[in-house]
């Protein structure tokens, strides 16, 4: 395993204690860094979605759903919620105060660091915007997996760097959420505004 790299300054534990729909735009800009024996793999995140349980549909911890899988939403904010969809890993922000399960999936982020070791892992992405234009790829490419599940953001090998708050931010209803009422109809997805690394439309979010 390598150390730290020095080129990003990781944020504080204390950056994650705020409200969820905040931190969903606070970590826009921010930079998403993966150290492995492979190398260094980072981006800037430019899209994010908002889960607020127990009160949201689209959420996994919706009407305080506590499994295996969720238990780590019900910890402090800041820790690393991953787990497999459609055989992909995601990978969202554990966000809320204790016993509050939210959290917030990354859904792209812009390449800066180690971008032909993304392309090794991802040798099927035709473009360098899809290596990293959705959060089932994203993960692929920085190789984060579910061995990161509970890891805290803000220390090696995973962790959530500082870096430059984008000047325009958009905000919309959230992706592939079609069964979940009136939670289809939540602006909680933000996206740094014409960045070409944002994700599609399939469905590969959290619910």
């Amino acid at each position: 395993m390598e150390g730290r790299n020095m080129e990003f300054e990781p944020v504080e534990s204390s950056f994650f204690l705020m409200p969820t729909l905040q931190l969903a735009e606070e970590l826009l800009g921010k930079i998403l860094v993966k150290e492995t024996a492979e190398g260094t793999a980072a981006g800037i995140i430019v899209e994010t979605e908002a889960y607020i349980g127990p009160g949201d549909r689209a959420a996994h911890s919706f009407n305080n759903r506590r499994t295996a899988r969720t238990e780590v939403m019900f910890g402090p904010a800041g820790y690393a919620y991953t787990y497999v969809m459609h055989t992909h890993c995601l990978v969202n922000v554990v966000s809320g105060e204790k016993d509050a399960p939210e959290a917030v999936l990354i859904r792209a982020v812009e390449p800066v660091t180690g971008k032909e070791l993304m392309k090794k892992r991802r040798p099927g992405a035709k473009r360098n915007q899809d290596l990293t234009n959705g959060p089932g790829k994203l993960t692929k490419a920085l190789g984060i997996t579910m061995a990161d599940y509970g890891h805290p953001l803000w220390e090696s090998p995973l962790y959530i760097a500082e870096g430059i708050r984008p000047h325009g931010i958009s905000a919309g209803p959230r992706i592939g959420i079609d069964n979940s009422g009136e939670a289809v109809e939540y602006p909680w997805r933000f996206r740094v505004s014409g960045n070409p690394y944002i994700s599609g439309t399939k469905k590969n979010n959290q619910s």
